[in-house]
């Protein structure tokens, strides 16, 4: 192969710039392609795809039209034009808003994909970026590299790849020369170190197809935006039908006589009316029927959602969470169950040995060892290990390097029982090695001292599978004694409560082999696996992560299942759930809440769906049982969010509501099909998002309950005065300014409130729940009736009661009409608690939005009267407006008393 690519096995290709070049262009380079990057135009788009605003962009063409028709160029364009303008804003904040996000995690995914490597070129070592490498090259591999392409193994030792991210399987997959010279791009180095010779890049390789798979992005919407969508369609259709009402009773009235114009006379006199006026009346109407259809459609809405889960996931970011989907901020607050990884999310992943028995006896101080047996076990680690020891001067910490596993186990023998690996290294000469994989789950060693030629065999690994090649075990004081069933009995409950108190259990094993023996072993190369001798248990613990109880008792405080799945077997992943307070100690008995990932596989999807609910722990279970669990959750209607690292995990994660991936420990492949990204993979961090969702959900309910009091208040308002006095008191510009500026800005105020404790004291809101709750429809109905009655009385009677004329009139109502929505946003602040003053002094950017709408208000009567249709008030006239406006404060406190029964109110009358 290496003559065919033109390359020197040992010092690699010439690395010059044409020799890169050519290889490149015949071969490719080491790059897959990402989806292009979205333009901002691409987003502007997406905002035009709205409803809603094709709805708005209908009436200001129709209102810019029938405008300039009636009052000519100069002024007629105002009411159509607000509307472009209202609409213009709505689509440039939420673009660009969409587009910022885009690109912070284009910049993210960047610095993440761009690692080092190390290659031969000319003979010379070098480091260079992952994208650069050609067909050819030759690169160097150690210990926690990743394979930077396919290619073929050319020389080195115990090379152990982790092939995890291609295959699921954690076990470590061996390379050489004879039975496996493969490497695949993507995997990882578990152990040893090696050069390998580059056969294909990019997409050529296995896991370039993987990626390409994988890159396709679906357009799914969350829960609460389909919610919100059904919500604005519906009010649309409210509005639509009450405009239609409008409208024919307008011209009915019209055409019935009932209407007169500025002198007082009859509008329609049947034939003698000229049809331009005619026209022009129906202008009029049709203008006024517009304005309402304005009014009734929350064009904040769906801005109000954009801008709470920008502001959320900026708060995120520095609670350790990268929100690579905004969605999924908000589906995070309805979860109602999280499947989580144990090793390195729930547990540290640092093992550590705390257990060590010798025969039937705990041993607690290691000089009370007969040294034969320490030998014994100094030999049973040094020679029959993956891992290896570095210390670069005396002095200096030592460096442990391995798996975990072999880490835990060599940091042990060396400061518990001062073992130099060295040294024994140099007394052994290894004569044959049989590697440990998963199927055996052991790992033995054969080996020659070279003092008295006498040949040794060590065997380690899974304690059970150990135990059972023994006939007989030494204790303490050094003296063999006979394994019988009794005795074996006594072994397998040791290890079994080892495995209870949630530790990884471990034997070691020995035989001296007979002089007659040994001329068979040399030849054979096969070790030997029975009757053994027993030298030692030792237990490893992955230490629970800090914080991780508390967080699991949050969630379940907050209604929300956590459920672990994990590949150890079944009593340490018990004993992890039971110390993590997954598992309740009691709550095990049936054995309905431990399972076993092929059990569960195993069932009829009938009796899955029975038990899935019951299920806390499930163990020994392959990624593909993942995925299914997390089906059969959201059959149930449940809203699941997922945790993982690995690259077997990207289906459970893709399937998920929510997947969350891990961001140090977690692979490329997890954190492209995630939607957040846990940045100190731990999972109280995950708790912390729980948190967030649910506080962007209630801000959202807050806003809803804002916004609608002021629609159905404009809607009713309008509707009686176009039927009984046929016009419309408050102008299509005066209306979106209401509806735009209370929405945009109301939104930012209401949509950054920080989460609170009560949040988490509540259970989830689940996808069936009524987004307007019935607290909310008491809250928002009490106001409306409150300004209705109010806006009502003022367009009657106002003229007479104030003395003023019909302009001011307008201008009053439109006035007080706009106070009442600044004091009922503070109302809005709190949807049960009656004080909504609480915690005001920290929210800095609400009270700024309170002091810049008032001020816009201000300049909207007092300065733009051609534009917005007002005149201008005097001091008393402002103090009437704010004290009727005032009284909506102790209206909301009094509304908070009612009690309000569980079931929603629209289910009494289904729309």
């Amino acid at each position: 192969m290496a003559d065919a690519l033109k390359t020197d096995a040992k010092n690699g290709i010439h690395g010059d710039v044409e020799d890169i070049a050519r290889r490149q262009e015949v071969f490719g380079s080491n790059t897959y392609p990402r989806p292009p990057a979205k333009s901002f135009f691409y987003f502007v788009l997406e905002a035009f795809k709205d409803l809603t605003i094709l709805i708005l962009l209908a009436c200001a063409t129709l209102s810019l039209g029938f405008g300039i028709k009636e009052h000519g160029l100069k002024e007629g364009w105002y009411d159509g034009g607000s509307i472009f303008v209202a609409v213009f804003l709505v689509i440039s904040v939420s673009a660009v808003s969409n587009f910022r996000q885009n690109r912070q995690f284009e910049k993210l995914s960047k610095v993440s994909n761009n690692i080092k490597v190390e290659v031969v070129r000319d003979g010379h070592r070098q480091q260079i970026s992952i994208f650069e490498i050609v067909v050819g090259d030759v690169v160097c591999l150690k210990i926690g590299d990743q394979v930077a392409a396919d290619g073929l193994f050319l020389d080195g030792h115990s090379l152990q790849v982790d092939e995890s991210s291609m295959t699921g399987e954690s076990d470590h997959v061996e390379v050489n020369c004879h039975q496996n010279p493969f490497l695949f791009s993507g995997t990882k180095v578990a152990d040893g170190y090696g050069q390998m010779l580059v056969t294909s890049v990019g997409m050529d390789t296995t896991w370039g197809e993987m990626m390409s798979t994988i890159s396709r992005d679906l357009n799914e919407e969350t829960p609460l935006q389909a919610r919100l969508n059904k919500l604005t369609s519906s009010i649309g259709k409210v509005g639509l039908a009450v405009a239609f009402l409008v409208l024919v009773v307008l011209v009915v009235r019209y055409f019935t006589g009932n209407t007169e114009d500025e002198n007082g006379n009859q509008e329609f006199n049947g034939g003698k009316t000229k049809a331009n006026d005619i026209v022009n009346a129906m202008v009029r109407i049709i203008a006024a029927a517009v304005t309402i259809v304005v009014v009734a459609i929350p064009e904040g809405l769906p801005l109000a959602v954009t801008l709470t889960l920008a502001y959320s996931m900026k708060r995120m970011m520095a609670d350790q969470a990268m929100v690579r989907k905004l969605s999924a901020c908000e589906t995070m607050g309805s979860a109602t169950t999280i499947c989580t990884d144990k090793t390195g999310t729930l547990t540290l992943n640092q093992m550590k040995v705390t257990k060590y028995w010798l025969g039937k006896e705990p041993v607690e101080d290691s000089s009370s060892i007969d040294t034969h047996v320490l030998k014994l076990i100094q030999q049973g680690v040094a020679l029959n290990t993956t891992g290896s020891i570095y210390r670069a001067t005396s002095g200096s910490e030592i460096e442990f390097s391995g798996s975990p596993t072999e880490k835990a186990i060599l940091s042990w023998a060396v400061l518990e029982f001062d073992m130099d690996m060295e040294a024994i290294k140099q007394n052994y000469s290894i004569l044959h090695v049989e590697a440990f994989n998963s199927e055996k789950k052991r790992s033995g060693v054969l080996m020659r001292k070279k003092a008295d030629n006498k040949i040794h065999v060590h065997w380690k690994g899974a304690a059970e599978m150990i135990l059972a090649m023994c006939s007989s075990y030494y204790d303490a004081s050094g003296s063999i004694k006979c394994l019988d069933d009794g005795e074996r009995m006594t072994f397998e409950q040791i290890i079994e409560g080892m495995a209870a108190s949630s530790l990884r259990c471990i034997a070691f094993a020995h035989k001296q082999i007979p002089e007659e023996e040994q001329e068979i072993s040399e030849g054979r190369q096969k070790l030997k696996e029975d009757s053994l001798t027993l030298i030692g248990l030792v237990g490893i613990k992955d230490p629970c992560r800090p914080g991780v109880r508390k967080a699991v008792e949050d969630c379940q405080y907050a209604g929300v299942n956590v459920r672990m799945i994990t590949g150890d077997n079944v009593f340490t992943a018990r004993a992890i759930a039971t110390e993590c307070g997954i598992l309740r100690p009691d709550q095990d008995m049936n054995g309905e809440a431990v399972v076993e990932g092929e059990v569960f596989r195993n069932y009829t999807p009938e009796e899955r769906m029975e038990k899935v609910d019951k299920i806390r722990v499930m163990a020994r279970s392959s990624p593909f049982d993942k995925l299914l669990m997390v089906q059969c959750l959201k059959q149930k209607g449940h809203v699941v969010a997922v945790t993982g690292d690995g690259t077997n995990d990207a289906p459970a994660l893709k399937e998920a509501d929510v997947g969350l991936s891990m961001g140090i420990q977690g692979t490329e492949v997890a954190k492209e099909s995630s939607d957040i990204i846990i940045l100190d993979d731990n999972f109280a961090s995950v708790a912390t998002v729980l948190k967030w969702g649910r506080c962007v959900y209630n801000n959202i309910q807050k806003f809803i309950q804002f916004q609608l009091t002021v629609n159905v208040a404009a809607l009713v308002i309008n509707f009686v005065a176009a039927v009984s006095a046929g016009e419309v008191p408050l102008t299509a510009v005066q209306l979106l300014w209401v509806n735009l500026i209370m929405d945009t800005l109301g939104a930012l105020a209401l949509a950054t409130e920080k989460p609170t404790k009560e949040l988490m004291e509540k259970p989830p809101v689940g996808r069936t729940e009524a987004l307007i709750s019935n607290i909310m429809w008491r809250n928002l109905l009490a106001q409306a009736l409150y300004q209705i009655a109010i806006l009502l009385t003022l367009q009657f009677k106002g003229e007479s009661i104030f003395g003023v004329s019909e302009e001011v009139n307008d201008t009053l109502i439109f006035n007080t009409f706009v106070l009442c929505q600044v004091f009922n946003e503070f109302n809005a602040r709190k949807l049960e608690k009656k004080n909504v003053f609480k915690g005001l002094h920290k929210n800095k950017l609400f009270l700024g939005i309170i002091g810049i709408t008032i001020i816009l208000q201000v300049v909207m009567v007092e300065f733009l009267k051609k534009f917005a249709n007002t005149e201008r008030l005097n001091w008393g006239q402002w103090g009437v407006c704010i004290g009727i406006a005032a009284a909506s404060w102790p209206i909301g406190w009094v509304v908070k008393s009612i009690p309000v029964s569980e079931k929603p109110f629209l289910s009494y009358l289904k729309w």
